[in-house]
Formats: structure tokens, C-alpha cells, sequence
């Protein structure tokens, strides 16, 4: 429980906390617009349903991340360096973020 004494923590809570709003907001409006393509009667029901996706789609990638996390077994290593499944998906993604920051 030392983390309820850690400034990074909290910061790390209220960043994510924000992000969550935010990306939650993009959800309703990406909904919202979607729905307005479907018949009037059938919106509500639409709207329902994707929004009832989105947050299973968003508790899933939760799950994936702690999982993902947990991946610390090494699987090689390369001149004293040992690699995991976490490693490797992390240096992916940031490989990944790099080349469409750039593109």
C-alpha cells in the first residue's frame, strides 16, 4: 500500500482517469454518428449496442495488458541482455509508433 503515498501513482491515476473521459467522449461521438446512419426507430437500440461494444472492446484491451504484462519469463538472450514476451511486444509497439509518428 505505498503506492497511496506516491505522488507518480496519483499522477499516473488522474492521467489515465483523463484519458478515459477523453477517449470515452470519442466513443459517444463515434457512436452518435454511426446511429444517425440507421432508420429513426432503430437509433436508441444502435446507439446501445455500440456503445455496450466499446466498453467491452475497452475491458478486453484491459485484460490484454495485464496479461501482456505478466509475459517476464525469459525467452532469449542477446550479449547479456535478457528478452521476455513483454519486452518484445513493447520494443514492437514503440517500433510501431516511431515509424507512423514519421510517416
Amino acid at each position: 500500500m505505498d503506492w497511496i503515498n506516491s505522488p507518480e501513482a496519483w499522477i499516473a491515476l488522474l492521467t489515465l482517469t483523463a484519458l478515459e473521459i477523453v477517449l470515452g467522449i470519442d466513443n459517444i461521438i463515434f457512436v452518435a454518428i454511426l446511429a444517425e446512419r440507421v432508420k429513426k426507430e432503430s437509433r436508441a437500440k444502435a446507439r446501445q449496442i455500440g456503445l455496450t461494444i466499446a466498453v467491452g472492446v475497452r475491458v478486453l484491451l484491459l485484460f490484454s495488458i495485464v496479461w501482456i504484462m505478466g509475459l517476464t519469463e525469459t525467452l532469449f538472450s542477446i550479449l547479456r541482455h535478457e528478452f521476455s514476451g513483454r519486452d518484445l511486444i513493447l520494443i514492437s509497439g514503440g517500433i510501431f509508433l516511431l515509424f507512423k509518428s514519421t510517416r
